[in-house]
């Protein structure tokens, strides 16, 4: 273990899956709370030597709900973007959110008050969690049209929650609507460009496919937990071909996070583009590989009579299209063309 890590970084995954068992049936925002209050959030840094330990960490939540996951993901990663900015966390309750998407029609501006104090206005999208977060880290823009963050507290004037931007039945627990924020005090984290320029971006954006790699792993529990319980027959056939089917594919999804999160660690400063875009392609496949087999092995009982089950079904599509799919694969293929890196040698 290297010598900076604690028991509690170096078993992360642990120690929340202890927490997790505890929380059967609390609604995501509460498990949050108590997941924060236990401490389970201190996750080890990315790039900090434990890298695969957090992911491990994310993908236990993902595992067991990814709503929750969707909520601790954002509250971890504003935690480690905080860090980079060398900014603090107001307190050990403080529960977060990193609202950082950008759809045209609503962006934030952060102005510059008569005080020499920040404020922010305007409409943010895609907010999970927004009612039960008491802080977030924020995407906007500042008056000479740069990409700026800031931290905000929730719970002041200014701050509006309302009931748009979400009509899907996937992650629906997420709670994710659009926020008004008019004359808001805010603190910006860095200078312009800081969110994307950072090495840190993209090793949380390879973390967010640790959620979904856990929801599929958790599919591929619940094929072979129902091959188990009929071993004193015949196995059927076809399911124990969706369970290599799956098997396959989420191995492989695996050998390459293991080997992105070692990189990572080993050179924390590096552009880690290629390397998450890899992660989460690789994972989005798996992921759609196992959705695939699975549900063609179990048929639509799991889907109609398993809470969970459905809950999982239903979410990781959506979950998944944080992904941008053919963007990101052009972005890859770009920029191992420009490279001329060759990941696929052995």
């Amino acid at each position: 273990m290297p010598s900076h890590l604690s028991p509690a970084d170096a078993d992360a995954a642990g120690h929340l899956r202890a927490q997790l068992n505890d929380l059967a049936g609390q609604p995501p925002a509460t498990a949050l709370q108590r997941l924060i209050a236990a401490g389970a959030d201190r996750l080890p840094l990315p790039g900090h030597g434990a890298t695969l330990a957090r992911w491990r960490a994310l993908a236990a939540v993902g595992a067991r709900d990814l709503s929750l996951a969707k909520l601790f993901e954002g509250h971890t990663d504003a935690l480690a973007i905080l860090h980079e900015a060398g900014a603090s966390r107001p307190d050990d309750a403080s529960a977060w959110g990193t609202w950082c998407a950008e759809p045209p029609d609503a962006r934030l501006r952060l102005d510059l008050t008569d005080a020499g104090g920040f404020v922010l206005n305007g409409r943010k999208a895609w907010c999970s969690g927004a009612r039960s977060v008491s802080h977030a880290v924020v995407s906007c823009w500042n008056l000479d049209g740069e990409p700026m963050l800031a931290a905000v507290a929730l719970r002041q004037p200014g701050v509006r929650m309302t009931d748009d931007g979400w009509q899907a039945v996937g992650m629906r627990d997420s709670a994710s609507f659009d926020v008004q924020f008019d004359n808001v005090a805010a603190v910006p984290l860095g200078g312009p460009n800081f969110y994307v320029r950072r090495a840190g971006f993209w090793h949380g954006g390879a973390g967010v496919a640790a959620c979904w790699f856990g929801a599929a792993t958790a599919l591929a529990d619940a094929l072979s937990v129902a091959l188990h319980a009929r071993s004193a027959a015949q196995p059927d056939p076809h399911r124990l071909a969706g369970l290599g089917e799956a098997a396959v594919a989420l191995q492989g999804a695996a050998a390459v996070m293991r080997e992105t999160a070692a990189a990572i660690d080993r050179a924390p400063g590096d552009d880690a583009m290629a390397a998450a875009l890899s992660v989460r392609l690789c994972v989005e496949a798996a992921a759609n590989v196992t959705l695939g087999a699975v549900g063609r092995a179990l048929g639509p009982g799991p889907m109609c009579k398993d809470a969970a089950m459905a809950r999982r079904f239903a979410d990781l599509p959506v979950f998944m299209r944080q992904s941008h799919a053919e963007r990101d694969l052009e972005a890859l293929g770009r920029r191992l063309a420009e490279t001329m890196e060759q990941p696929w040698t052995l």
